[in-house]
């Protein structure tokens, strides 16, 4: 006779050891393509383990900020290699927790990979400067140096890229973290926990923490002994967490929303645009910061694109993402399908033409998931809310446009800024929207997603605040800058007063 074998309960890492949560409560992670599946069982972290971890990280920090930056280098560099070696592993177990592709989930984990070895390069050009003083015998140049205990809030859509690129920064410049992932994807961080263990990472340097916003969340970036803080979320609670930090004056980046465009002129490569239309729209679900959920095309090649584009996405196999031929996966709950669900009604009050989808799929394949057939309204207006509010799924609002001018007003007339892109022949005009685009990306003949660790990632307005994750930018936010000056001319000097 068969018996149920119990489910693995993931538990919490702190100080080097996996332990239970003093809540004594766990919640299920199941799989957003067949809700049968029970992908495990993660600890519901309280007020008391965030303690507990902060309190570890508080005391490793005292030691890991005197390891010589190459050391810690050395630590990376063995985690980039172990990533390497359980990449497909790792992928398959990010598609079962988070629904995108394998294809799209073997990138994650390769950003993770990139983002490692970058910053473990980092850890023999963490420069300053240095300058020549004003006044004699005197010698001036400036550090950086570490800051502390760092809480990281993590989203679900890229669970292990963006962690490390909030982990592998603030590692190699010699702070200590608290990570608390997004309670739907919580085994992949896990899993970058796990190898970061096995490379080397001392006792207490990283911890983490699975659980809710409410419960795990808020109590990390309110507490008294972690002076920085990095989210990547929503706009709405990216505020909350703004407000948290704000008594403290802590650290605080914010990588929030975006609405962002893809801006099609008459001179464009319409092959080449609607393939970036389509990856950029309905690749991972829509369900990016970076999702090209509108199109401004040109109205002189608008009724070609709209009718090739919407023929596209009808095409378009949507599915389990461990099936090689399925190019779309599910929404990642229940909530988020019922988002999705109310902003497509939506759009049909406001008037936008539904030209495809605009239904849940809930029969067959996809009575167990949170599938969403791929969605498209055409001869949108710019200020309808969805073509002005992030949806994140899989719906793209298409927008008729005169010029380029308008095209950029269009883009602009957002409260974002993340990422923009325009399809032209015309490198007069690909610069004028380079410099124009109010975003902190912009693509040229190519979609809205693609970025590459070695540059910053961000962007202005209500996207975030000023910051920005990847690439150097990301060490900026996670070391403090300090001048030093040697006067060994044995006499006192004053500047700007014995140099007139």
């Amino acid at each position: 006779m068969a018996t149920a074998v119990a489910p693995r309960v993931f538990k919490n890492f702190i100080n080097g050891e996996w332990v239970e949560s003093r809540s004594g409560k766990a919640y299920e992670n199941r799989n957003p393509a067949n809700t049968d599946e029970l992908v495990g069982m993660f600890v519901s972290s309280a007020e008391e383990d965030v303690d507990a971890a902060v309190d570890a990280a508080k005391e490793a920090y005292k030691k890991w900020r005197l390891v010589p930056a190459p050391k810690r280098a050395e630590i990376l560099f063995r985690t980039a290699e172990l990533l390497v070696q359980r990449k497909e592993q790792f992928a398959k177990d990010m598609t079962r927790e988070m629904g995108k592709v394998l294809a799209e989930a073997r990138g994650d984990v390769q950003e993770a990979i990139d983002m490692t070895y970058y910053m473990a390069g980092e850890g023999r050009r963490l420069f300053g400067q240095t300058t020549p003083s004003e006044l004699p015998n005197k010698f001036a140049m400036s550090v950086r140096q570490s800051i502390g205990v760092c809480g990281m809030i993590t989203p679900w859509n890229f669970p292990m890229a963006i962690p490390s690129w909030k982990m592998m920064p603030a590692l190699i410049s010699g702070n200590t973290i608290v990570l608390k992932p997004a309670e739907d994807t919580p085994l992949s961080a896990y899993h970058l926990v796990q190898v970061l263990t096995e490379a080397g990472i001392p006792r207490g340097v990283v911890n983490l923490l699975s659980g809710d916003g409410p419960g795990a969340g808020a109590p990390v970036s309110k507490h008294k002994d972690v002076p920085v803080i990095s989210f990547t979320g929503s706009t709405a609670v990216g505020r909350i967490i703004a407000m948290a930090c704000a008594p403290d004056f802590k650290h605080c980046s914010l990588e929030m929303g975006g609405k962002n465009i893809i801006i099609v002129m008459e001179d464009a490569n319409l092959d080449l645009a609607i393939d970036g239309a389509i990856w950029g729209g309905f690749g991972t679900t829509g369900q990016r910061c970076t999702a090209a959920s509108r199109v401004a095309v040109h109205k002189s090649v608008y009724k070609e694109f709209v009718s090739r584009f919407v023929d596209r996405a009808k095409s378009l196999k949507v599915g389990d993402g461990l099936d090689p031929s399925t190019e779309m996966g599910p929404c990642i709950n229940e909530q988020q399908l019922n988002t999705v669900m109310s902003y497509v009604e939506i759009g049909k009050n406001e008037g936008a033409k539904l030209l495809t989808g605009g239904n849940r799929l809930e029969s067959g394949p996809y009575a167990k998931g949170w599938f969403y057939a791929p969605t498209v309204f055409g001869d949108c207006t710019p200020n309808m809310r969805i073509a002005q509010e992030e949806i994140f799924g899989p719906v793209v609002t298409v927008i008729p446009i005169d010029s380029l001018e308008q095209g950029l007003d269009v883009a602009n007339g957002v409260p974002y800024g993340l990422s923009a892109s325009i399809y032209t022949r015309n490198v007069n005009r690909a610069f004028q929207a380079t410099r124009d685009l109010y975003t902190g990306i912009v693509y040229v003949n190519a979609p809205t997603i693609g970025a590459e660790t070695h540059l910053p990632f961000g962007g202005t307005k209500q996207t975030g605040n000023g910051h920005r994750e990847a690439a150097i930018a990301a060490i900026d936010f996670f070391t403090e800058w300090k001048t030093i000056y040697i006067d060994y001319s044995d006499k006192l000097q004053r500047a700007q007063i014995d140099n007139a």
